[in-house]
């Protein structure tokens, strides 16, 4: 049970700390761009927002839940809100075995050559990196309605 509602100010410090607890990409964490799931108690448990790029490009972002409150649908409310708020094309880069996840709010993979520049510069870093880390990285595609 909870509900989702826009942050404030007072909650960039929880977001900036959930989203080292779940050691994921902690640059751009704006909280004006952040919407939370919260508890009845009034605990975050979740948070994601859309990122904006120089190049022009949004990206879905930052999608991250505490670890007791996974499969209980928190990322799904989260993701479906941010993409109705945010109708037009948005990008998201995750671990490749994470793709599959996203496929079902209609994300696909893309390959370079469909990439704005922010993307296609990250994807060419993680190919370097993916020899050290292991999972490869994915950069998907939507059309929000």
């Amino acid at each position: 049970m909870f509900t989702l509602r826009a942050a404030t100010s007072d909650d960039a410090a929880a977001i900036r700390g959930l989203i080292r607890q779940v050691r994921i990409n902690p640059m751009g964490l704006d909280w004006r761009r952040f919407v939370l799931a919260v508890s009845p108690e009034g605990e975050m448990i979740g948070c994601g927002q859309v990122k904006p790029h120089g190049d022009g490009s949004r990206e879905l972002a930052s999608i991250a839940v505490i670890p007791a409150q996974r499969g209980q649908g928190v990322a799904r409310a989260i993701i479906q809100h941010l993409l109705a708020a945010n109708p037009g094309t948005l990008y998201l880069t995750c671990r490749a075995s994470l793709s599959p996840l996203y496929t079902k709010f209609g994300f696909r993979v893309i390959q370079e050559a469909e990439m704005p520049p922010y993307f296609r510069r990250i994807s060419r870093l993680a190919r370097l990196m993916t020899r050290w880390v292991g999972d490869g990285l994915a950069v998907m595609r939507c059309e929000a309605e």
